[in-house]
């Protein structure tokens, strides 16, 4: 059994955890190449982007990384200097590979801006949570609810487009897609049947 949300409090007080796999840094386009003869059979993929911040108003910058995370590797793409090579393209279209994340459908607006293709195979982490009976829906509290650890995203606003990335920068960006495999595995095998509705169970408790 398991509660339907997570107070920070709560989340707070959970082991912090990353990602302990292997990182591959790619940033030219043979690189890509590589990356997706490696990935080729994989049926579900983790998925996430970052993006340069701004802090100027009414200016948004081009996303800057993609991370695939497979069962054995996690892939960081520099986007900004690979640019959204074909295969990435043919990665992003196919059906019969899944992508899985949080808050995908600003991830595809902003890889659109790269180049065109049209986007199949994805798969909204918090549209799952919705329809398994989930009441929080980010990626760091669903990790707390489902995967019982909490994530650091100290490195967020760090500037993804350095000339090279700091060790933090490709943990944080390889346990942010790991993370989603993860709690996609855990959504999948999840019985709605096991949720509990933690505000009607505090309301039980007045009575």
């Amino acid at each position: 059994m398991i509660k339907n949300k997570i107070s920070n409090e709560v989340l707070n007080e959970l082991p912090l955890q990353h990602y302990n796999g292997e990182i591959v840094v790619v940033d030219d386009a043979k690189g890509v190449l590589k990356v997706i003869q490696e990935i080729d059979g994989a049926k579900v993929l983790g998925f996430d982007t970052e993006t340069r911040p701004s802090f100027k108003k009414g200016k948004t910058n081009q996303i800057s990384l993609i991370q695939l995370t497979t069962e054995e590797s996690t892939y960081l793409i520099r986007l900004n200097k690979t640019g959204l090579t074909e295969e990435l393209k043919d990665l992003l279209s196919s059906e019969s590979v899944l992508k899985v994340g949080v808050g995908i459908r600003d991830d595809i607006k902003g890889l659109k801006k790269l180049g065109e293709f049209i986007p199949e195979g994805f798969v909204e982490l918090q549209t799952m949570a919705t329809d398994k009976g989930l009441k929080d829906f980010s990626l760091k509290k669903l990790a707390g609810i489902l995967l019982e650890f909490r994530v650091s995203k100290r490195q967020r606003l760090s500037n993804w487009e350095a000339e090279e990335l700091s060790q933090g920068q490709l943990v944080y960006a390889a346990t942010d897609s790991w993370v989603a495999l993860e709690i996609f595995k855990k959504l999948s095998d999840l019985d709605p049947d096991k949720i509990i509705d933690v505000e009607a169970l505090n309301a039980d408790a007045k009575l």
